[in-house]
């Protein structure tokens, strides 16, 4: 059997993800693709329970930057090896809400952890798996900001640990995206999403037929 293709999506807290890995998994479907998603930190029933040790604090106790990295990495070997690896040998294409650079960019550029040991250890958890495509969506810090107040209002939620951060960190973490994707040309496809989501779905769209045309004509 083909193996599936692995699309992850990285971006700022509020640059849309979550809405257009919907879009282009239905996009994908609607051309015969089978498809699934899944998200980081979680994806699984532990990596889940990470999940919220990391956003929210369940254990009354914050993780320190340190176990912050290790807690994203063992969410992410859980992930890798219980879902997505499985998903990819069945033939499905596999679509990311965040992965390793997420990694590189938050607790690199954001928390100044040194990027060669991030990607050292990042490589043990994932047992060398890499994403065939990711996209990134970028968008500016405030208007990321904006975003983010309009959804934990209309969802009557609370921001989480990670989106409560100064504006200088998620500077940081933006311009780390942005470098990351600038040094793998190859890999990333960057999209703005400082516009209406009809635009961005279309040029996410198109890029990613472009990048995948071989794999969706077999499908």
């Amino acid at each position: 059997m083909r193996r599936g293709k692995f699309i992850t999506f990285e971006g700022p807290e509020g640059s849309g993800k979550s809405t257009h890995i919907r879009l282009l998994a239905d996009f994908l479907r609607g051309h015969g693709v089978d498809v699934k998603t899944t998200r980081e930190p979680g994806g699984t029933a532990l990596g889940e329970s990470i999940r919220g040790l990391l956003q929210h604090n369940h254990s009354g106790e914050a993780p320190v930057s340190r176990a912050e990295v290790l807690l994203f990495l063992a969410s992410r070997a859980q992930h890798v090896e219980s879902f997505i690896r499985p998903a990819l040998a069945q033939g499905c294409w596999v679509l990311c809400d965040r992965f390793e650079d997420s990694t590189f960019a938050y607790q690199g550029y954001g928390r100044g952890f040194d990027l060669g040991e991030l990607r050292s250890v990042n490589i043990f958890a994932t047992d060398g798996l890499c994403p065939d495509l990711t996209v990134l969506l970028d968008v500016d810090t405030e208007t990321g900001r904006d975003r983010l107040k309009q959804r934990h209002s209309l969802n009557a939620s609370a921001p989480d640990r990670i989106e409560r951060e100064c504006d200088e960190f998620h500077l940081r973490l933006r311009e780390g995206f942005l470098e990351i994707a600038h040094n793998d040309p190859q890999r990333f496809i960057v999209v703005s999403t400082n516009r209406a989501a009809s635009e961005v779905a279309v040029e996410i769209r198109d890029a990613v037929c472009a990048r995948m045309k071989e794999a969706l004509d077999a499908c």
